[in-house]
């Protein structure tokens, strides 16, 4: 099935709502104020700058520990002679070999940021995902309300032609009940779309950051791949859930690479100074090492413990990789559908327009029940809201198959943001800077623009 196809379906359907305020909302604009005001995205750049430090972290033991020590002591109150006493001594620690365990971590860490910057990646989807469909239903409700409150108008009259019809004897009291139930069933349904329209506005405002004014219809869908199957082999080329994964994957084999390097031996030097108020000054220089020989088979179950790691994320992989096949496929589908929907739909507002005006003009010419009129309008006023519905539905299922394919993103979508640049917090960091440093104090200017609460 070609995507020329399905959008055929889609040749002269434009939403149409209420006119345009002078501060109307695009989807486009929608989308802008999602990004920008999304609490979510906050959140995992923070937890992704968390994520940064570990790498930081990692690195820190493969620079030199230096630490200074004081002590004052006093060691027999009771003696009258001064027994007090102090030592202040400067050490330093820098390993030498750990059979390559600790770069092994390091590389680890990396490996484990880049996967959850594809996690960002994938939260910016969801964040983008629910502006597109909280903005569609607002334009539907909004849309479906006007329906109700059309179909109240025209039941109205119905039931004021119906009395005067009675007053002349043309009709029952049967037929003016009917009308006047009609019409309370009509009244119901326009405060049920009401409501409805008000509890989207409330789920836009969270899904955008700001209350809906003034939305325009959408006239065109995005660019979309042409068959199911390109768009699959999209997914899996720049899905970031399979990229998560593929890093996940390499961070647990770093991890398993560790764990058999912690079963060999580490070479650290060590070198200290020391001061005493008792004794002379007092200076040392060595090396140290650390074979592990019995660690009661600590060692033996974390390579074991790493290796079942390595194992579980590649079945992970293979499983991502079918979800997210699935995924495209009933988005794809779902689109399919809901194009043909909105293509029926059309043929039936033409077929149920026409039955309604010529069962309007029977009526008139008492061929035709009053019962039978408002039967007809209902069956119109319910073609025209399955209209409405499907037309969300399309848009939806478009821009979900974008989320499944892993393009629903703001450079893909061309949004005019500032866009997050998840490399610069790292670049900070990954050097592990000290606060008085150069390098420290760019990173503090870093951290005060990112805070925002």
């Amino acid at each position: 099935m070609k995507y020329r196809f399905l959008n055929s379906a889609l040749v002269g359907v434009v939403m149409s709502f209420a006119p345009v305020q002078l501060s109307a909302e695009t989807l486009a604009g929608a989308l802008t104020a999602a990004y920008d005001n999304s609490n979510l995205l906050e959140q995992s750049r923070a937890l992704l700058r968390a994520e940064d430090e570990d790498v930081a972290i990692a690195l820190s033991a493969l620079l030199p520990s230096i630490n200074a020590r004081s002590t004052i002591t006093l060691s027999d109150p009771s003696l009258a002679r001064d027994n007090l006493s102090s030592t202040v001594a400067l050490t330093l620690e820098l390993l030498l070999w750990d059979a390559g365990r600790t770069q092994l971590a390091v590389e680890s860490a990396k490996e484990t940021v880049l996967a959850v910057r594809a996690e960002l990646v994938q939260q910016e989807q969801a964040v983008l995902l629910d502006a597109v469909n909280a903005y569609v239903q607002v334009l539907r409700d909004q849309r479906v309300a006007q329906l109700r409150d059309s179909n109240l108008r025209l039941i109205t009259q119905e039931l004021r032609a119906a009395r005067d019809r009675f007053e002349v004897g043309e009709v029952t009291r049967t037929d003016v009940a009917q009308a006047e139930a009609r019409l309370a069933q009509a009244r119901g349904s326009l405060v049920e779309a009401q409501g409805n329209l008000q509890i989207t506005r409330e789920l836009y405002k969270v899904a955008v950051g700001r209350a809906p004014v003034g939305l325009k219809g959408i006239s065109r869908l995005p660019k979309l791949p042409a068959s199911a199957n390109a768009a699959k082999a999209t997914a899996k080329r720049v899905s970031p859930l399979i990229e998560q994964v593929q890093h996940q994957i390499k961070a647990n084999e770093l991890n398993y690479a560790a764990a058999k390097a912690g079963t060999r031996p580490r070479i650290t030097f060590n070198s200290a100074l020391s001061h005493s108020s008792v004794t002379n000054n007092s200076s040392s220089i060595g090396l140290e090492m650390n074979v592990p020989i019995y660690q009661g088979g600590q060692l033996s179950a974390l390579v074991r413990k790493s290796l079942a790691a390595v194992h579980g994320s590649k079945a992970a992989l293979n499983q991502t990789a079918i979800v997210l096949e699935q995924n495209v496929a009933n988005a794809w589908s779902r689109l399919a559908v809901a194009n043909a929907q909105v293509t029926s739909s059309d043929r039936q507002i033409r077929a149920a327009q026409i039955a309604f005006d010529g069962v309007r003009e029977e009526a008139k010419l008492g061929a035709r029940t009053t019962l039978d009129v408002l039967d007809a309008e209902q069956v119109l006023s319910d073609a025209r809201t399955t209209r409405v519905v499907s037309e969300t539905q399309v848009y939806s299922a478009a821009y979900g198959l974008l989320a499944a394919m892993g393009l629903l993103t703001a450079d893909n979508l061309k949004l005019k943001v500032q866009r997050y640049d998840p490399s610069e917090y790292y670049n900070a960091v990954k050097n592990a800077p000290v606060p008085s440093s150069k390098a420290g104090k760019k990173l503090d200017r870093i951290l005060n623009r990112y805070q925002k609460n």
